[in-house]
């Protein structure tokens, strides 16, 4: 779409700074489901918790990814012969997963809320390592690009 090559770097700008912000709320997250969970149901901080982990989702998270989505296939609607590149199908997929991570996240959410406790603080310790190596790979396909 050619009328939108005259913003191409402000939809580039737009497109990272919704991803720092998405990535911010996914580090943050999976480290308060640990904090969580290490806390007594009905307590005074399980409710705080619980407070913070759909704050964050609602005003951060959820908009920023939405953002990055949007911002991203503008991206790919100024530049189309990104489909045809090795790297951005890869990319592309990490940022799927992300994605899908994402979806998990929700849903622990939404089970917190409940006063549910789905895992344990060891498990959520390492779920807590998914967003940066998803990070990792998709900065190391943009920048690099091996394929």
């Amino acid at each position: 779409m050619e009328f939108l090559q005259p913003f191409y770097l402000w939809i580039k700008a737009f497109h990272i700074i919704s991803v720092i912000f998405w990535m911010a709320g996914m580090y943050y997250l999976p480290r308060l489901y640990v904090y969580h969970s290490e806390t007594e149901t009905g307590s005074v901080l399980s409710e705080n918790y619980k407070r913070m982990e759909e704050l964050l989702l609602k005003r951060i998270v959820n908009p920023a990814m939405g953002a990055t989505w949007l911002f991203g296939i503008l991206l790919i609607l100024t530049i189309p012969s990104l489909l045809s590149e090795g790297w951005f199908h890869v990319k592309l997929t990490l940022v799927i997963a992300m994605s899908a991570y994402h979806g998990v996240l929700v849903k622990w959410c939404r089970l917190y809320g409940a006063d549910e406790r789905p895992h344990t603080s060891k498990f959520l310790r390492i779920a807590n390592e998914v967003p940066p190596l998803l990070t990792i790979f998709i900065v190391i396909m943009v920048i690099v690009r091996p394929f």
